[in-house]
């Protein structure tokens, strides 16, 4: 039998999702807790990855069992788990589905914040920034719509058999005060810290060091940038994960939690 496990985690900590020699990831924890529970070596599939520090509001994971268990595994796993890791459903699923090629849409969400926060530092990135050019930003943002090569926005782009990404969604999003910045982008897939460098890379649309003309250049000629400077990890999360049989809304909300207010976020 096949179940997809909703959860969510704090990537602080941790060396991405995956099983990794140089440090601690998320999958090593959630399999080392259930072969403590299920008294054997358990083994798990992600829905994808995510980098270092990368946090993710929304992950699901699937795990084969030969016959269903008789006690309440989101508790015991939770209560095994550490405080940065949460599982929030257990879905028992037919067939055998499979929790990362059956993905039609991730979505992720980057948080700025641009005042020193010590309440901040872990779950959005500071840029000391205070006069960003949002228009020139909203541009660049929205030409990603326009192309599906992201060759240029890949750290390693000859690691993938193709670097093609549908992008369905980008947007902007600033806080009442506009002390904060959100950047919201769905796709059926994405590449290697392609978010953050393309984060990144509109940073530098908006603080003027980079043209939008020459961002679209980028997309047009797939000639990689001379510097890639990614985004800083900790304001990234995977936010959602569509498949055409499961849409489950994220537990955490956390663009209300970082606004401070529920309404508090507007479209730019």
């Amino acid at each position: 039998m096949r179940y997809f496990f909703h959860i969510g985690y704090l990537g602080t900590n941790y060396n991405g999702w995956q099983k990794h020699p140089d440090g601690v990831g998320v999958q090593q924890v959630l399999e080392t807790s259930l072969s403590q529970i299920f008294k054997k070596p358990i083994q798990i599939i992600g829905c994808g990855r995510t980098d270092a520090q990368v946090h993710a509001s929304q992950f699901f994971f699937h795990l084969d069992v030969s016959a269903p268990w008789d006690f309440d595994l989101v508790f015991r796993l939770n209560n095994l788990l550490p405080d940065d890791i949460a599982v929030f459903d257990i879905i028992p699923m037919e067939g055998l589905p499979h929790a990362r090629f059956d993905a039609i849409e991730r979505s992720y969400d980057y948080f700025i914040h641009t005042y020193k926060d010590p309440f901040l530092s872990s779950f959005s990135s500071m840029y000391l920034i205070m006069d960003w050019d949002i228009e020139n930003m909203n541009r660049a943002a929205n030409l990603l719509l326009k192309y599906n090569d992201y060759r240029a926005f890949c750290k390693m782009p000859d690691r993938n058999q193709h670097t093609i990404c549908n992008i369905s969604a980008v947007q902007i999003f600033t806080d009442n005060t506009g002390d904060k910045l959100r950047f919201h982008i769905s796709a059926n897939r994405f590449l290697g810290k392609m978010v953050r460098i393309i984060v990144g890379k509109i940073i530098e649309v908006g603080t003027g060091k980079l043209s939008v003309d020459e961002f679209e250049s980028h997309l047009i000629t797939l000639q990689l940038f001379e510097t890639i400077k990614p985004a800083y990890p900790q304001g990234l999360y995977l936010s959602k994960i569509t498949y055409p049989y499961l849409d489950t809304p994220p537990r955490s909300n956390f663009s209300q939690m970082l606004a401070g207010e529920a309404n508090s976020w507007k479209a730019l």
